[in-house]
């Protein structure tokens, strides 16, 4: 496992904390940071171990969004729009991509890009003090790293522009209430909170978990006969397997089923 200047992750059971660590800059996604993302999303991806990834971000932020202070922060065109096809292109994809669930612990402020790794993440967890800003037409610029894909979705094309357009500071409530997040919690208990949840989430199959990230993503883009099509298929992954001969021992037997994943 290499050694991270910006990265820190911490494995508890089956469970990956993933920090960003930049606690200085807010944690902007600077060449460092973006590029070991995504080299640590491979390793916990990888790793057999690890059934589900938490990510959160040190000190008072998630994260600021790209170092503009960097230099070469934003070159130009050219030079943009090769860093968006590469180093954040690769580390969102890993977590949309990941055979497991992450779920984004959001601290403090999320803007700009950060708000891109937030959101591919399955699940989402806010402080209640936390906010999500889509920062860049207070820039002149447009979102990226795939944040409008995400809104859209989320959200509806309309109520997607409106945040776009307005830069509104999006508080953890209106999140949870709008359905970007799935649970608001108290400051102070956020990493631990999320944490208990990973690990609840980690005593489950590790087939099925993977399997159903798989076919809510093949829905979004498919129609229903496809879907359902495609929905058998990973059945019949799921139905052959041990986790599921195991399951169905376990409920007969009536105990706590201890999944493999395989």
């Amino acid at each position: 496992m290499p050694e991270y200047k910006t990265i820190q992750i911490e494995r508890t059971g089956h469970v990956a904390l993933v920090t960003l660590n930049r606690p200085d800059s807010l944690n902007a996604f600077d060449t460092n940071l973006r590029q070991e993302f995504s080299q640590a999303a491979r390793d916990v991806n990888r790793d057999p171990d690890v059934r589900v990834v938490v990510l959160t971000g040190a000190g008072r932020a998630f994260s600021a969004g790209a170092d503009l202070a960097e230099d070469g922060g934003i070159v130009d065109g050219q030079g943009t729009e090769d860093v968006l096809n590469s180093d954040y292109k690769f580390g969102i994809l890993a977590i949309a991509d990941a055979p497991k669930p992450w779920i984004s612990a959001v601290n403090g402020p999320c803007a700009g890009i950060g708000t891109a790794y937030a959101m591919a993440c399955d699940l989402m967890v806010m402080a209640d003090d936390a906010y999500l800003y889509q920062a860049f037409a207070a820039i002149g610029l447009v979102p990226d790293g795939g944040a409008t894909w995400q809104l859209a979705r989320e959200l509806g094309r309309k109520k997607a522009y409106e945040l776009i357009v307005t830069g509104e500071k999006l508080s953890a409530d209106r999140a949870e209430t709008l359905g970007l997040c799935n649970r608001v919690v108290p400051a102070g208990e956020l990493v631990e909170r999320a944490i208990e949840w990973a690990e609840a989430i980690a005593t489950k199959a590790p087939l099925a978990m993977r399997y159903a990230k798989a076919s809510l993503n093949f829905a979004m883009e498919n129609s229903l006969a496809d879907v359902v099509s495609n929905e058998a298929r990973l059945q019949h992954l799921c139905i052959d397997s041990d986790d599921a001969r195991e399951g169905a021992v376990a409920f007969l037997q009536k105990r706590a089923p201890e999944f493999k994943g395989r």
